[in-house]
């Protein structure tokens, strides 16, 4: 097939100005027979010699020593949200699974800021929602574990339970809908949102928690809550944190887009075969992980590790 011309309707034409054609050319997907199988993989190369490595989520023989890289991690994911805007009031609230006592959860204390979390403040909550005697003796948000004991409950695929009243997001949510395919970003979200349409009032009982883990299904890792907020899933706290910032940048895009559209400008979406490409790489755990590591890193930095005591 030959290509065919298209003109541009976005630009403006003054007097002395002719619009060129754009040459538009059938869509091709890319060849994914030689791809490495594992998705962390994909995304990286080293040097000739094999010497050069790009880890992604570390094991741990010693369950003591990774309980504290949990918590470390779980203090770091904090930060990295009231860096980025998310705390507000009461609200708002991490979990992630003890590796020593599997049915108990640590959490962040109720009334503490996410900017003032550290992980000597964490509280580690038992099945019944009790404070334990291992962490923090500090009162949490009901509302938080009862969502979050459901969710651990019902996915004993996944680590960490996420979620927040972030401004985009909540905005969002009042449609009771889900996302586009929009961006590459996007595809982290392709057939992985769930939308809870229903809003219950504040949490105050454990039905709402299950109602929540019932619309996420056995599968998918994020969830809009109409007129709520987010909730996400992760196999690592980092992977929950940075899922729950990401799906508030594309609920952000999505509303300007819809904003821009007002004007009459065609959205176009990303197919399906090349969302589930790009998917099947950006929804990977380790790829996740490592892209919270980032922003870990750099708290580090910023703020000479106060957040690890």
């Amino acid at each position: 097939m030959s290509p065919t011309a298209i003109y541009s309707t976005s630009q403006t034409t003054h007097a002395n100005t002719v619009t060129k054609p754009l040459q538009q050319t059938p869509h091709q997907h890319q060849d994914v027979s030689k791809l490495a199988d594992k998705p962390l993989d994909r995304i990286w190369s080293g040097d000739a010699a094999g010497q050069i490595k790009f880890p992604g989520i570390p094991q741990f023989e010693d369950k003591l020593e990774q309980r504290e890289w949990v918590k470390e991690h779980l203090a770091g994911a904090f930060r990295f949200w009231g860096k980025n805007g998310f705390s507000e009031g009461l609200a708002g609230h991490i979990s992630v699974r003890d590796p020593i006592l599997r049915d108990h959860i640590w959490m962040n204390p109720l009334g503490v800021h996410f900017n003032g979390i550290t992980k000597s403040s964490l509280v580690l909550v038992s099945p019944e929602g009790n404070i334990t005697e291992h962490g923090a003796q500090l009162a949490i948000n009901r509302a938080g574990f009862l969502i979050h004991h459901s969710v651990h409950e019902a996915r004993h695929d996944i680590e960490s339970v996420a979620h927040c009243h972030s401004i985009h997001a909540k905005a969002w949510t009042a449609f009771g809908t889900s996302i586009d395919m929009l961006s590459q970003d996007s595809c982290m979200f392709y057939n992985n949102v769930a939308v809870y349409e229903n809003f219950g009032g504040i949490v105050l009982a454990a039905e709402e928690g299950r109602n929540i883990a019932e619309a996420l299904g056995p599968r998918r890792k994020t969830c809009l809550l109409q007129n709520h907020g987010s909730l996400t899933l992760g196999s690592t706290v980092d992977e929950a944190a940075y899922y729950l910032s990401a799906l508030e940048n594309q609920c952000r895009c999505q509303l300007l887009v819809e904003s821009a559209g007002v004007s009459g400008l065609k959205k176009n979406i990303i197919d399906n075969e090349d969302a589930a490409f790009t998917a099947a790489t950006l929804q990977d755990p380790d790829v996740l992980y490592v892209s919270m590591k980032t922003e870990y890193d750099q708290l580090v930095k910023e703020t000479n590790g106060d957040f690890l005591v």
